[in-house]
């Protein structure tokens, strides 16, 4: 996507009939289509928490996902390749799936954000950059230049900051409520609730933060192809909303 307003860093959230509305990006047809979108979480200082055992992975959930062929965007942050470059490096080399940038640390980029520390002002496209790089060093293919903000807080200082990156800043309008929750039929209410044409769920891909998303997924994909959606990864979605 083109630059937003006066520089800033464009945001897309949802492909809808009738356009985006302050500065968000959308447009396109009804077509039931749906990307469901999962966050692979990590901080720069979770890894002593992984050395003794905590998963931030979930390769059940991403096995699932290729064996009912369901394309995907996974927001990775370059902390989490670096714990599992073997894992990036699937992920990427897969067609199903295309992997963006969910920041290096994991810290916001707008402040409040859930708790989270702050990545200075001058320090953001850096945190971005520094993203990729750890991609490109566990060997990820399918790198899209879409960045979604930690938390998905941001202002207008944060869109400014970016601009040099040259990112798409990619959020969403369902809401899984996975994050924590232990209740998957729960999670999959929510979702298949939320969703409509063009819609864009965020999730996870987080053994120790979200433990119900497999399951829920289990029932998801079934259930939304039954009412005649599709699956498309980011990417596509912008595009057939072009």
């Amino acid at each position: 996507m083109a630059p937003g307003p006066a520089g800033r860093t464009p945001v897309f959230e949802r492909r809808t009939t009738g356009g985006g509305a302050g500065g968000v990006a959308g447009g396109g047809s009804a077509e039931k289509v749906v990307a469901l979108t999962f966050d692979a979480d990590m901080t720069a200082d979770q890894g002593l928490r992984a050395a003794s055992g905590e998963r931030f992975d979930n390769p059940e959930l991403v096995a699932l996902l290729r064996r009912l062929k369901v394309p995907s965007t996974v927001f990775m942050t370059g902390r989490w390749a670096e714990e599992y470059p073997a894992q990036a490096k699937a992920i990427g080399a897969n067609p199903l799936f295309e992997v963006a940038n969910h920041s290096y640390s994991h810290h916001a980029f707008s402040s409040p954000c859930y708790g989270l520390p702050v990545v200075a002002k001058n320090a953001m496209t850096h945190d971005v950059e520094r993203a990729f790089t750890a991609f490109r060093k566990a060997g990820v293919r399918n790198v899209v230049p879409y960045f979604r903000f930690p938390g998905g807080c941001y202002d207008d200082t944060a869109l400014r900051a970016l601009a040099p990156a040259n990112v798409t800043a990619v959020q969403w309008d369902v809401v899984s409520g996975d994050a924590f929750a232990t209740d998957a039929d729960a999670v999959a209410e929510q979702v298949l609730d939320g969703v409509r044409p063009g819609s864009l769920v965020v999730m996870h891909c987080t053994r120790s933060a979200a433990p119900a998303t497999e399951a829920a997924v289990r029932r998801i994909v079934p259930e939304l192809r039954e009412r005649g959606y599709r699956f498309v990864k980011v990417s596509e979605l912008m595009e057939d909303g072009a």
